[in-house]
């Protein structure tokens, strides 16, 4: 049998006997634990089974004796000794032996006097109990949060929904979205990256180069993986960094490595992967770079666009911008043939920005620009470029400009302004850009004389011959006209008024028809119209109609004053007497590229338009070769070894800045040989303050230039032929209208 922990030998097995008369609950059963059998007591010297003896607490307890009246062992409240009960799976009461059960108690103590057999005593009914006879329920074991078990439970469930949320994630990506995810990754791979086209060249009628695009680089940096730069130094593999990337880079970009490395701290220090380096830098230089092998350091493609001809040229082609826009000229007029389309090279990169050989990629070739093919002769353009710059430093003017067309055809030859500008520097380019024969608008003076004459003529109101008496002033709409020079009384022919540019002479040739017919043949030459070229910024010029003619002007229009036009609209009036009254349509483009070698002129709705008619053409120009030679305003002008018929002007120019008149244009306008015209060049200086006539100031720069273009084109000397009419009459007729000295000191604005 085994032994019980803490009950004597001799006591196992023994059971106190049931009482007689075990009390009642007030229904008339037995209270609780009555009619069950009960352990016998036990001796005083041991605790019965489940109870804690005196003899096995502390002392210290309520009294000096182990027990209470009822026969129960006495207990402490608040004792360290004290016992602790539960109940057993049957409801019966257990004591929980102290924790220092079993030492010994100290003399006095109630366990050292003879134990007497504890009376048996009738059960009592538990607080809450059935009082039935049933067993009490014994209560659940509480399981915490902090219980093992429960710990354990609910860390399987957090595991369970973190898989099932991988799961999820997992399923959506490889399932339902591995399309959009798998284009998402690529993307964030993938680097785009624009491949300039090669913009067109601009060549003249001889495919010498004007304007041309020159391959050129972007050097960019990440200073991020720039600061990874490892390189040899005294035989060992070191990390050198910014410091050393800038060190290396700075000679062959030809910089400061202090500014370089500036450059890179100060974007590494923004986080930026992204810096320029260097701009504009030749491919050789890019590739000298390369060879350094300098992570994180790159190249973007860029053109260039270069002018070999320089200022030459410049209002005349234009420019393009930094951003590849065109800035005026050529450029802009042909910048749809011009401008290519860009290409594109797309490519996976790594993080350090380098290329992924097995990546993806794909390109889009870039498609060049077509060439374009001017009617402009370079030598040409340059001479006259030059001599011009040259007179208009001589005589201090404003500005100036050649005009030189091909008479037979209307191709512009050259075309040159100045001051002109670097456009391959645009920075340094400051004032008038445009190119002023086709932009510029000044009242053209006696030039336009030409136009009277040849309405005169056409309308047969005069003949080369007729004698005019040209009074020293002539009075008309209240206002005197006044020739440059004072004079007395002269007696000249039609083709004399011309050739000495008498204004008071040519308004009495022109009053014989009415101001519409001026209007008219004004209109036929080209005046108050643009050439149809389309050139950017070309002006129509001012030319009201007839009706809107206020005052003096339905005089002064006949000798320029009161009208307004460009220099390639003057020179298109001489070109079309010298083409034997035949207007032909300027002409700026010679082609554009097919493709095959060959140049494609663009279709032109412009045709070529009869002005005059030829009688009277030849008569102009025999009534202009007066004007070059002796006893004519320019004298300056003549070209040695060839005929020449051509017209001066000296008139008021109008400052719209100012507001007001200020200086004088002077011109010279002819063209040569005069009996088989081959160019016609028209000079203009603006406000020139050392000299005043157009003879003695444009006369000179005629002269050159046309005898540089006859030479170029191996143009023979030119004799015999009819010469120039007579400029004087032998005596004045009766029917020449005449004028009385006027008082008044007004002068005419236009002088010669």
């Amino acid at each position: 049998m085994t032994q019980r922990r803490g009950t004597p030998p001799g006591d196992r097995g023994r059971q106190a006997p049931p009482r007689a008369g075990a009390p009642r609950s007030a229904t008339g059963r037995p209270a609780a634990g009555a009619g069950r059998p009960t352990r016998q007591p036990r001796p005083s010297g041991s605790a019965p089974s489940g109870r804690t003896s005196a003899a096995a607490r502390p002392a210290g307890g309520r009294g000096a004796s182990g027990g209470s009246a009822t026969g129960r062992p006495a207990t402490s409240k608040g004792s360290a000794g004290r016992a602790r009960t539960t109940r057993d799976p049957r409801g019966a009461t257990q004591g929980r032996p102290p924790r220092q059960a079993g030492r010994p108690a100290g003399p006095g103590t109630a366990s050292s006097a003879p134990s007497r057999p504890a009376k048996a005593r009738p059960a009592k009914a538990r607080k809450g109990g059935s009082g039935g006879g049933k067993p009490p329920r014994s209560k659940p074991l509480s399981l915490g949060v902090d219980h093992p078990r429960r710990r354990a439970r609910f860390l399987m469930i957090a595991i369970c929904c973190v898989f099932s949320l991988f799961a999820v994630q997992l399923l959506r990506i490889q399932g339902v979205e591995s399309s959009a995810v798998s284009a998402a990754a690529l993307g964030s791979r993938t680097q785009k990256v624009t491949i300039p086209a090669q913009r067109g060249d601009i060549v003249d009628t001889d495919g010498v180069v004007l304007a041309d695009s020159v391959d050129r680089r972007n050097v960019t940096g990440d200073p991020l993986a720039m600061a990874e730069y490892h390189k040899t130094v005294n035989g060992k593999r070191t990390q050198v960094g910014l410091s050393g990337a800038a060190a290396d880079l700075a000679p062959l970009l030809g910089v400061k490595a202090a500014d370089l490395l500036d450059v890179l701290n100060k974007a590494a220090a923004k986080d930026s992967r992204f810096t320029y380096l260097a701009k504009d830098i030749a491919p050789t230089q890019w590739r000298s770079i390369e060879s350094l092998g300098i992570p994180g350091v790159f190249s973007e493609r860029t053109v260039r666009r270069e002018y070999p001809q320089g200022t030459s040229t410049a209002p005349l082609v234009g420019w393009v911008n930094s951003d590849g826009k065109p800035g005026g000229g050529i450029e802009q007029l042909f910048n749809s043939a011009l401008d290519g389309k860009p290409g594109l090279h797309v490519y996976e990169r790594a993080r350090d920005g380098s290329p992924i050989a097995s990546g993806e990629g794909t390109d889009e070739p870039a498609v060049p620009g077509q060439s374009v093919k001017l009617t402009i002769d370079n030598d040409l353009q340059w001479y006259a470029q030059n001599i011009l710059a040259q007179r208009v430093q001589e005589t201090d003017g404003l500005s100036g400009d050649v005009v030189v067309l091909d008479v037979k055809t209307g191709k512009v030859r050259a075309a040159a302004s100045y001051p002109s500008f670097d456009p391959s520097n645009m920075r340094s380019a400051d004032g008038y850009l445009q190119l002023r024969p086709f932009t510029e608008v000044y009242e053209p003076g006696s030039t336009s004389k030409v136009i009277t004459m040849a309405a005169a003529l056409e309308q047969g109101v005069v003949t080369p011959t007729t004698p005019v008496t040209v009074p020293p002033t002539l009075e008309r709409a209240g206002r005197p006209f006044r020739d440059s020079s004072p004079h007395g009384t002269l007696n000249l022919t039609t083709a004399g008024v011309l050739a000495q540019s008498s204004n008071i002479g040519t308004v009495l040739i022109g009053e014989k028809f009415s101001p519409e017919v001026f209007r008219q043949y004004a209109s036929k030459f080209g005046l108050g119209q643009t050439t149809g070229v389309g050139f950017p910024g070309e002006s129509r010029g001012i030319m009201a109609p007839a009706s809107q003619w206020k005052g003096d002007q339905r005089y002064t229009v006949l000798f320029g004053q009161g009208l307004a036009g460009t220099a390639i609209q003057q020179a298109s009036v001489f070109q079309t007497i010298a083409n034997g009254g035949v207007r032909q349509p300027v002409q700026l483009l010679e082609g554009i590229d097919d493709g095959d070698g060959g140049w494609e002129k663009p279709a032109d709705d412009r045709t070529p338009q009869r002005v005059i008619q030829t009688d009277t053409a030849s008569q102009l120009t025999r009534m202009m070769q007066s004007v070059v030679g002796e006893g004519g305003t320019a004298t300056q002008a003549a070209v040695p070894g060839y005929q020449v018929a051509g017209k001066t002007s000296t008139a008021q120019r109008y400052d719209s800045e100012l507001g007001r008149y200020d200086g004088t244009t002077a011109s010279f306008i002819g063209y040569a040989p005069a009996n088989d015209p081959r160019y016609v060049v028209a000079v203009t200086v603006q406000r020139p303050r050392k000299g005043t006539y157009g003879g003695a100031v444009a006369g000179p720069v005629f002269s050159k230039v046309m005898s540089f273009a006859l030479q170029q084109a191996r143009i023979p000397p030119t004799t015999g032929g009819p010469g120039p009419y007579p400029m004087t009459a032998p005596t004045a007729p009766s029917s020449s209208p005449s004028s009385s000295p006027s008082p008044s000191s007004s002068a005419s604005r236009e002088k010669r």
